[in-house]
């Protein structure tokens, strides 16, 4: 079997047969796994499936856990002269660098649309800020459109580090000053808003003298 081959329904179908099951239910029922599990299998997506889920499908279709990978992900690990439980540990090893690849891709994906969503972080809250202050502006309609961005960016662990028109104290290892002069400890007002993600500084937050 070509491993591009990317639909496995006649094999899942066969071994199903073969174990007495009729349909995806019966198989999901007889293993303890969900539909979807199985659907992904039948999709060609062993390697992004857990490894005791499969273990519990093996036992179901009464094949064991290499067998199951030799049909279901065909040339991903060689298994002629590896005992199951030597598959198992190259499976997981498999897994977690597949794992450690999509939080490499998504680290990249956010510090990229970050950067593009930098002039916005930076100036939006201010401009809110002036809509809240005054009902009256027509910009004021457009704050709750804004929200899922807001939430998206709390969903990647993207804070504000203070309120904009706050006073705070001035403390230069987080704070630019874009006028006048200012000592640690002083009291200093906010103008733009700055950000953290995590430990990481994104953006240093813009102040002036009270």
């Amino acid at each position: 079997m070509s491993v591009k081959n990317l639909d496995y329904t006649l094999d899942l179908e066969k071994l199903m047969a073969q174990a007495g099951l009729s349909n995806l239910k019966a198989l999901s029922q007889k293993a303890g796994v969900s539909e979807l599990d199985l659907i992904r299998l039948r999709r060609g997506l062993a390697l992004q499936t857990r490894a005791d889920t499969l273990i519990k499908i093996s036992q179901a279709l009464q094949i064991s856990l290499a067998e199951l990978l030799a049909i279901f992900a065909p040339d991903s690990i060689e298994l002629s002269s590896k005992s199951p439980s030597a598959i198992e540990k190259e499976y997981r090893h498999l897994q977690t660098q597949m794992q450690q690849q999509r939080e490499t891709l998504m680290a990249e994906f956010q510090q990229q649309a970050l950067q593009i969503l930098e002039s916005w972080m930076l100036q939006w809250p201010t401009a809110a800020n002036k809509a809240q202050a005054n009902p009256q502006l027509s910009a004021m309609k457009l704050l709750p459109l804004v929200r899922p961005v807001e939430k998206l960016l709390e969903a990647w662990g993207v804070e504000a580090i203070a309120t904009v028109g706050a006073s705070i104290p001035y403390n230069p290892q987080i704070h630019q000053l874009i006028e006048g002069t200012a000592q640690p400890g002083d009291l200093v007002k906010v103008r733009y808003n700055g950000y953290r993600q995590g430990e990481k500084l994104l953006h240093r937050v813009k102040v002036s003298p009270n």
